[in-house]
């Protein structure tokens, strides 16, 4: 995808948190399901932490320590951040050398990625804490994060050691779209999902060893999916 689709993605993502951060504050109390322990402010905690130190970074070029939320009153601190955060998105040379936690070529560019996505997610989970409709996505951006998640983030969880190497191959696969391959070895089983709910399980927001079809051997999937697969 373009620079230009993940701003867009972005923004389109950001200015729906900003609305539900304005809500009362009996709402910013809510539990966030797929987040145990976390209120929806603290939620907006964590995005307001994320996009400062993301912008830190751009702007810098170089690795930066990430800033804590305030323990309260987070949601109105993530509305204050946002439009800086944003006007930094929108500046950055996507081909500029910069640090980030991806496979070379470490460019700014991974942080229109990384960031359009993490606001996706998260703003599923703040329509589920909020007791609305999930938001709706555009297919190939859900593809693209789908890449990110097995592509990029699961082989780096292995690579930290926060999941077991599966001992056989599994592919994910999307009806009439492309798919991947996980592990090394002979392919033992195949995980097919359409776009949406490939892309929320690989996420934890769904339920994917319920939403899947799976072949070969589904003892092996189903580890595979359990993961972690992303953070």
């Amino acid at each position: 995808m373009s620079p230009e689709r993940y701003l867009a993605e972005l923004a389109r993502s950001l200015g729906a948190l900003e609305t539900l951060a304005r809500q009362p504050k009996s709402v910013l109390e809510s539990s966030v399901p797929a987040c145990p322990g976390w209120t929806l402010d603290a939620l907006f905690g964590h995005l307001g932490s994320i996009e400062r130190w993301a912008a830190a970074v751009v702007r810098a070029g170089k690795y930066v320590e990430e800033q804590a939320p305030p323990a309260e009153m987070a949601a109105a601190w993530f509305l204050e951040g946002a439009p800086g955060f944003l006007a930094t998105m929108n500046s950055l040379d996507p081909a500029a050398p910069c640090w980030n936690f991806g496979p070379p070529p470490r460019t700014a560019g991974f942080w229109l990625r990384r960031q359009a996505h993490e606001h996706a997610i998260h703003l599923v989970d703040a329509h589920q804490a909020s007791g609305v409709p999930g938001p709706e996505f555009a297919e190939d951006f859900m593809l693209d994060g789908v890449d990110e998640a097995l592509a990029m983030f699961a082989p780096r969880q292995l690579r930290l050691q926060r999941m077991t190497a599966p001992e056989r191959a599994v592919t994910f696969r999307v009806p009439g779209g492309t798919g991947w391959t996980f592990g090394t070895g002979d392919i033992a089983a195949s995980v097919t999902a359409p776009p949406r709910e490939m892309y929320l399980g690989l996420w934890g927001r769904s339920s994917l060893s319920d939403t899947s079809f799976i072949e070969g051997d589904v003892e092996l999937a189903l580890r595979v999916i359990s993961g972690p697969l992303t953070p």
